[in-house]
């Protein structure tokens, strides 16, 4: 693919980069404040739903997600004018972080249930999920299984950031533009359309959150807003072709 970047392309580029070096200077102080924690854990604020887009846990996290971005974006951009591509993304970024929530809070609160059902009390859930902070260390219960106190503890502690969720609904919404397009991944020397390279990329996602089971990415990548996001970027482009059909042109 080529074409030039476009301007809200490359403005988003430059904000996710700059808030990349600025919450490296400022370490944990950034995450604390910026990055979505869970709506019970004391560290969230309402803002982090729009500011968690633009932090990234490390170097590879945001070069993936800006490489995905420049690819991707611009030609997009081009075919929806900016107003309606800012909202696929920032849309796409908000539904991202409302299903990753809708799913911490279900896991969490079935793990809290295993806990309460097992004889432990409130007070006791809460200590030991600060001394999980602290520490890093938590009593075991023989009657709760390991797999279930990691579940407690990572949804209450473990924040949430980067654009991914963003990103798929840009993605997800090229696909439905551009779904014959050859595209090429390193590799592999022949050219796969749009539709199945990213519509792959959206299963092997769901089948890591439906399981558990990490096929791409770090253990801890938040599957669940790369479907939010991918979902929102479809639906929306799916019904903006599909009412608009005079102001846009099937590729």
């Amino acid at each position: 693919m080529g074409g030039r970047i476009t301007e809200t392309v490359k403005v988003l580029l430059i904000v996710n980069i700059l808030f990349f070096f600025g919450a490296e200077y400022l370490g944990d102080y950034a995450f604390r404040m910026f990055a979505l924690w869970f709506p019970e854990n004391e560290n969230f604020g309402f803002w982090q739903v729009l500011t968690h887009m633009f932090m990234h846990g490390g170097f590879s996290h945001i070069l993936f997600n800006m490489f995905a971005l420049y690819m991707f974006g611009s030609l997009l951009e081009q075919y929806l004018g900016q107003s309606k591509f800012l909202f696929i993304y920032f849309s796409a970024g908000l539904g991202a972080a409302g299903l990753q929530i809708l799913f911490s809070y279900i896991g969490y609160n079935n793990a809290y249930e295993t806990y309460i059902d097992a004889g432990v009390s409130p007070r006791e859930i809460k200590d030991l999920i600060q001394s999980v902070k602290n520490t890093g260390e938590y009593r075991l219960y023989d009657s709760i299984p390991r797999d279930v106190s990691e579940q407690l503890f990572r949804n209450y502690l473990t924040p949430m950031v980067g654009a991914s969720g963003a990103i798929f609904g840009v993605l997800a919404a090229f696909a439905v533009v551009y779904p014959n397009l050859p595209l090429y991944i390193i590799f592999v020397p022949i050219p796969i359309k749009a539709k199945y390279l990213i519509g792959g990329y959206f299963l092997l996602n769901l089948f890591s959150a439906v399981t558990g089971v990490t096929l791409l990415g770090p253990s801890n990548t938040a599957y669940w807003a790369h479907i939010g996001g991918a979902i929102i970027g479809f639906i929306t482009m799916w019904y903006w072709k599909k009412n608009e059909p005079n102001q846009y042109r099937w590729n």
